[in-house]
């Protein structure tokens, strides 16, 4: 996948970090790996090469149509098996496999680089198309909440998932220009409550703020932040003792949920003592201490410029039973 950000950069599907996921994940031949966020394939493509054996999972029934397509999921030696379901679904679409544990989890969180690069999907703004953003095409689109929402919920939500200081001069705007359809009308919205100036050139020149609207409304119509949250806790279920989870994110508040989420995962409390009994197994660390953040090289960068708000952490899974519901962390 992509970053959160839209870009006018059009660049073929990339998968990031994919060197460093994959060393994260220390795959064998026979492993069982899941790609919670499929995509495109580029982290299933390199996993396959390792030999492990691959369940892959995304919401997108584009992405799972394609992935129909690969000879690996056909056939007496199928090794990639395809889940068209979200990845807070993840342990129920493996049990339904008939999988009880695996030793790997990845995740690419965000829009992926089709997503964006397709104007009939109404991701980006850098090409005009319907004012959709729905990662499983069903359910209420962009243009459903933009149209139909309060004022004040439309500024919350421009607020808390795009860091908009002017999210109620663009809420207001938005409610005047109703009806919006498309994806043009969206971003010429937010340009015109601002005061964009595209035609400042240089140093003085303004990042576009349609990025962070744009960013905003994209998050709530999918709901990301809480599925990330359950797909985590899911990942947590699933993952054999030793089995590793690696996670890529693009967004401040995408990196905060995974960090606190393997933080304490990883928070151990000390041996019981004659002063204090010993500690539950419900208290047992269940990773080991988390990798730190880990970000693209500078020549990734310039191959690939939407990865340079990656983030990778990852961690490793040990023979703790899983947490239950209570002091996860929450969006």
């Amino acid at each position: 996948m992509s970053a959160l950000q839209n870009s006018d950069e059009r660049v073929p599907h990339i998968p990031v970090l994919l060197d460093e996921v994959v060393a994260a994940l220390c795959p064998n031949a026979g492993d069982l790996i899941v790609d919670a966020t499929f995509g495109a394939g580029g982290y299933t493509r390199r996993l396959l090469e390792t030999g492990a054996i691959v369940h892959a999972f995304d919401r997108d029934p584009d992405a799972i149509e394609a992935g129909m397509r690969w000879p690996e999921t056909g056939g007496a030696t199928t090794t990639l098996v395809l889940h068209p379901r979200r990845f807070s679904e993840l342990a129920e679409g493996l049990a339904e496999a008939g999988i009880a544990g695996v030793h790997g989890v990845v995740f690419d969180i965000g829009v992926s680089s089709m997503q964006l690069d397709q104007a009939g999907r109404g991701f980006a703004f850098s090409s005009d198309g319907p004012l959709d953003m729905r990662m499983s095409q069903e359910g209420p689109s962009a243009a459903d909440f933009l149209n139909d929402a309060d004022e004040a919920d439309i500024a919350d939500v421009l607020y808390r998932y795009g860091d908009e200081r002017q999210s109620r001069r663009i809420a207001r705007a938005i409610v005047a220009a109703r009806p919006l359809t498309t994806t043009g009308q969206f971003a010429a919205v937010v340009r015109k409550a601002l005061g964009y100036r595209p035609d400042i050139k240089g140093p003085k020149a303004q990042k576009d703020p349609a990025i962070r609207s744009f960013q905003a409304v994209r998050i709530h119509v999918n709901g990301e932040l809480d599925e990330l949250i359950e797909g985590l806790a899911a990942a947590e279920k699933v993952l054999l003792p030793g089995g590793r989870i690696a996670v890529v994110s693009f967004h401040s508040l995408e990196d905060r949920i995974v960090k606190q989420f393997l933080r304490d995962g990883a928070g151990a409390l000390p041996s019981g003592s004659r002063h204090m009994p010993q500690m539950q197994a419900k208290d047992l660390p269940v990773f080991e201490k988390p990798s730190g953040a880990i970000r693209p090289t500078e020549a990734e960068e310039v191959r690939n410029p939407r990865a340079r708000s990656a983030t990778l952490r990852w961690a490793v899974r040990t023979a703790a039973p899983a947490r239950s519901g209570e002091g996860r962390v929450a969006a």
